[in-house]
């Protein structure tokens, strides 16, 4: 396990060192086996497990805030921010999204303090230059345009134009934001256990956290426009892992996701085909060099299925939520998995939805089975979460059991003014 949980990009620079994949007999087994060994790592469970929380924000000029920022501005912003207390890290998104991503602290009461308190100095630092942060599924009113000229990025949006869902693939890099709960894998012989009930789980937190029904001021009927955008991008390295054993389905998983792009040195060459790695890895590809374990290494950073094992356990499904809300989304996420009573209850009321992910973003709290099982799940949480946190949770489950989302409240908002306000409003609140 890293001692950061943070879904940081790795460097851009091609490993030549890196060369198990060159010289093992079986090249697809030992691909298999890399990645079996690095999916999950044992760890302590119980009052022991630590989580990590990753929040992203919609970067706002609060003068203008129709317009989008440059990426010169966003530069300067990120390098003038001071060291966040608590340890997060701040990276940038390709439409100038900022992520805040704390260390893991041991139980959620922590980690949220921890990203309160880094989100606070965030917003001071911004706020000085006449910046704002909006922590919402989707931007609501602005084009989608992305800004970061980071090779990957630009590389991945060729690979998506070619794979014909270049609208999907742009919304979803440059227009959307998350609430990300990375957890420890726990020990080894309840992994299978916990990752299927985490992904069981999954059309629960997707229907809760929908906060996303504008997207660049459209609406499509889905509450979460901002799944929308991932579902609508290839299924092949989008939609949920299948199978049993945690490690074996990762594997099958990643070997037949097409490769999206190929490092070499400074050169980062998009691959416009679709092309499983599997393929690559025997040689029936246009790619004209073999991979190595490093190239199998940055592939697995290119997949975003909504719960990724990294050593840790990925939670990717939520929408970013106002201030007033995340927390107690973070603090719900983590009962439900990680208490044994919360958990084995949400397991029974999950269980009719375990393919509902579509019903969930689409129809949210308005599909009968999903407010049956969402409601259920958060009136335990309220019993079962931190006790720093159970007044939040309360408060969102009184929204839950209204059948509405922190998301129907701004749909609502836009109505009586419009998206750019909207943007604006959140953008300035806590400045």
């Amino acid at each position: 396990m890293t001692a950061q949980f943070v879904s940081a990009v790795p460097s851009d620079q091609h490993d030549e060192s890196a060369d198990e994949l060159l010289t093992a007999a079986d090249p697809l087994d030992a691909a298999r086996r890399h990645i079996i060994d690095g999916a999950l790592r044992e760890s302590p469970g119980g009052d022991a497990a630590r989580v990590g929380l990753e929040l992203e924000f919609h970067l706002v000029d609060l003068a203008e805030p129709a317009r989008r920022p440059s990426w010169e501005q966003v530069q300067q912003l990120a390098g003038g921010l001071p060291p966040m207390p608590s340890g997060s890290s701040v990276t940038v998104e390709p439409g100038g999204q900022l992520e805040l991503s704390t260390p893991p602290e041991v139980g959620v009461a922590a980690s949220v303090a921890a990203l309160l308190a880094d989100r606070r100095v965030l917003q001071d630092g911004l706020a000085a230059a006449g910046f704002g942060s909006a922590p919402l599924g989707t931007d609501p009113a602005r084009p989608v345009q992305r800004i970061n000229p980071s090779a990957r990025y630009v590389a991945m949006e060729e690979h998506f134009a070619a794979l014909n869902c270049a609208r999907s693939g742009k919304a979803m890099m440059s227009a959307t934001a998350a609430l990300q709960v990375n957890l420890d894998a726990g020990p080894r012989e309840r992994w299978t256990d916990r990752l299927g009930r985490i992904r069981a789980l999954g059309p629960v937190l997707v229907a809760v956290s929908a906060c996303s029904t504008l997207l660049a001021g459209e609406a499509s009927g889905w509450h979460s426009m901002r799944q929308e955008a991932w579902h609508g991008i290839d299924h092949s390295r989008s939609d949920p892992v299948r199978g049993v054993e945690p490690g074996a389905a990762w594997a099958s998983y990643a070997l037949d996701a097409p490769v999206m792009l190929v490092r070499d040195g400074e050169r980062v060459t998009p691959v416009r085909q679709r092309v499983p790695f599997r393929a690559w890895l025997r040689g029936a590809s246009p790619i004209d060099r073999r991979p190595t374990t490093s190239d199998l290494d940055y592939h697995l950073t290119t997949l975003f299925p909504p719960v990724r094992p990294r050593g840790y356990v990925e939670i990717r499904c939520l929408d970013a939520l106002p201030d007033r809300w995340w927390p107690a989304l973070a603090a719900l996420t983590v009962a439900l998995v990680e208490d044994d009573i919360a958990s084995d209850r949400a397991a029974e009321l999950c269980e009719p939805l375990r393919d509902a992910w579509v019903t969930a973003a689409r129809d949210g709290l308005k599909d009968p089975a999903v407010h049956r099982a969402a409601f259920g799940c958060v009136e335990v949480a309220t019993r079962r979460c931190a006790p720093e946190l159970k007044a939040g949770v309360e408060a969102l489950a009184e929204l839950v059991a209204d059948g509405r989302t922190p998301g129907d409240e701004l749909r609502e908002r836009a109505r009586r003014s419009d998206p750019i306000t909207v943007l604006a409003e959140e953008a300035r609140a806590g400045v």
